[in-house]
């Protein structure tokens, strides 16, 4: 149980979230109009469920990639 505070902590140090936040913009965006661009073309809405999460798996991601790489110096 420890080591996952551990890697929590460290995934929420300042710099890890700036890091995840910034790539979670870009490769959300990016998924955001693979995944939805058709639906953008057509006016149809969209899905604000799967725009989060667009945005919040690779943020998730890379926070915790960051985090386990810091841990394993």
């Amino acid at each position: 149980m420890h080591s996952y505070v551990l890697l929590l902590q460290t995934a929420c140090r300042r710099p890890i979230v700036f890091a995840a936040l910034r790539l979670a913009l870009v490769v959300g965006t990016v998924l955001n109009l693979i995944n939805q661009g058709g639906r953008m073309l057509d006016g149809q809405p969209l899905s604000w469920f799967h725009v989060a999460l667009n945005y919040l798996v690779p943020c998730c991601v890379s926070s915790y990639s960051a985090a386990r790489n810091e841990l394993q110096r």
